[in-house]
């Protein structure tokens, strides 16, 4: 009898350690995730959501890293990180998921009905810009100074205004430049140019808490359309749904409203706690909201 208990102590030492190293189904390998993000408003509020309740709510270990866009993708695509969460289509994202075909997988989308494209203030409209072509005015090139306010330079809205709208709307020939910076900054010199009256230009997009905050307008695409309305979604690593179904799963199930995400933006940007504590904070006032995102 002892040496029957000596050995069915030690089939459950074996099974205990075989699961501790992430040989079974409930690994504990399965109950983390590494995601990658851009510096991009919308993609923080939702991110952090993400994380708060993939944390709260199923138990998860979660990092989030901030990334430019082109290293987040190869991020994904080498393997090194579970998901990016921020790819624009059809047109924005639209080089960096033909590179990455085969190492890549769609997971869905987390919001519907996305804009891109140049965006200024109400009061340019006003005074007679209202689009791309108008530019060309020497009374914007010369109050503008024939500068172009984007954010950073792998984003796929700084890569078609540089390498198509520029040139196809004569902006290049004129002696414009596209000024990088960061999604921060650029809405940082939005504030002060609108709060003095000046003229700016900007590259923008919707979904975006700018709209919220300020009167703005997109400037008309009045020759080539390059922008339309699209999609935002999550694309992760080839082998996610493989090796973690449940985050997959929790991945694809995300998706927010124009209100919803105008919404979360706006609490986390007014809110006095960090970002992450912002968003728990919202998603307990949410919870309608994220229920339907949990397997």
């Amino acid at each position: 009898m002892q040496r029957i208990f000596t050995v069915l102590m030690m089939l459950m030492l074996a099974a205990t350690f075989t699961f501790a190293n992430g040989e079974g189904e409930t690994a504990g390998a399965q109950k983390t995730a590494d995601l990658v993000y851009v510096n991009w408003e919308e993609g923080v509020a939702y991110t952090h959501l993400a994380q708060a309740v993939l944390e709260d709510k199923m138990g998860y270990e979660v990092t989030i890293t901030a990334a430019d866009v082109a290293p987040g993708y190869a991020a994904i695509a080498q393997g090194d990180k579970d998901a990016f969460m921020e790819t624009w289509l059809p047109v924005l994202h639209k080089s960096y998921i033909e590179k990455y075909s085969n190492q890549i997988v769609d997971l869905g989308h987390v919001f519907e009905g996305t804009e891109s494209g140049l965006v200024i203030p109400k009061y340019m409209v006003d005074a007679g810009i209202s689009s791309i072509s108008d530019l060309l005015k020497p009374e914007a090139q010369e109050k503008l100074d024939k500068t172009i306010t984007g954010i950073d330079a792998g984003a796929g809205v700084m890569i078609t205004t540089e390498e198509e709208v520029m040139p196809a709307y004569g902006l290049t020939d004129a002696g414009y430049k596209l000024l990088p910076s960061s999604g921060p900054a650029m809405m940082a010199s939005l504030k002060d140019a609108i709060a003095n009256k000046e003229w700016i230009v900007v590259t923008g997009w919707k979904p975006h808490s700018m709209f919220g905050y300020w009167d703005l307008a997109f400037l008309e695409q009045d020759k080539d359309q390059v922008w339309g309305v699209g999609n935002i979604h999550i694309f992760g690593r080839k082998n996610i749904t493989e090796d973690k179904p449940e985050l997959a799963q929790f991945l694809g199930n995300m998706s927010m409203t124009n209100s919803e995400l105008g919404s979360l933006m706006v609490y986390i940007n007014e809110s006095n706690l960090d970002t992450l504590e912002a968003a728990r904070a919202w998603m307990n006032e949410n919870e309608d909201v994220v229920a339907d995102w949990i397997p």
